[in-house]
């Protein structure tokens, strides 16, 4: 692999004024890595926005110095794992209205990688599928979740 994740994501960090380290973790689908700082709001920003668009930015540069770079997951203060487990806790609620009262049920506009979570954790469920729908006159998607029939 001739791209350097950890040390690409290190640069960027300093470019933008922070004082970080960071930490390299193997993962199921690629690598994630964990930055510590004194500041961890202002790299989160709000819902996770700063983050996400740091994540994209460094899995694109990455990208074009070797296309067969795992993807890169970029964490601070475990931020993604909370996240990740709020997301799966408001699909199997969702999964589950939509089981009890056998219609279906809308989530509410997330991103690309959110929507990815839920059908992951949803992929198995047995009383639903789920399926990612653009909402009319927008870019924005929801996740529609209907019981199977």
């Amino acid at each position: 692999m001739n791209a350097r994740p950890k040390e690409t994501l290190e640069e960027m960090l300093r470019l933008l004024g922070f004082q970080a380290t960071v930490d390299v973790k193997d993962i199921d689908d690629g690598i994630r890595l964990d930055i510590q700082t004194d500041d961890p709001g202002r790299l989160i920003g709000k819902q996770g926005q700063t983050l996400s668009q740091l994540q994209y930015i460094l899995n694109r540069l990455l990208f074009r110095q070797d296309n067969s770079v795992p993807r890169v997951i970029v964490d601070v203060g475990n931020y993604r794992n909370k996240s990740r487990q709020t997301i799966v806790d408001q699909a199997m609620d969702a999964a589950e209205k939509a089981r009890r009262y056998g219609d279906i049920v809308e989530m509410n506009p997330m991103t690309a990688f959110e929507r990815r979570i839920v059908h992951n954790a949803l992929k198995d469920h047995e009383h639903v599928e789920s399926k990612s729908v653009e909402i009319e006159g927008t870019t924005k998607k929801v996740i529609i979740l209907r019981p199977k029939g």
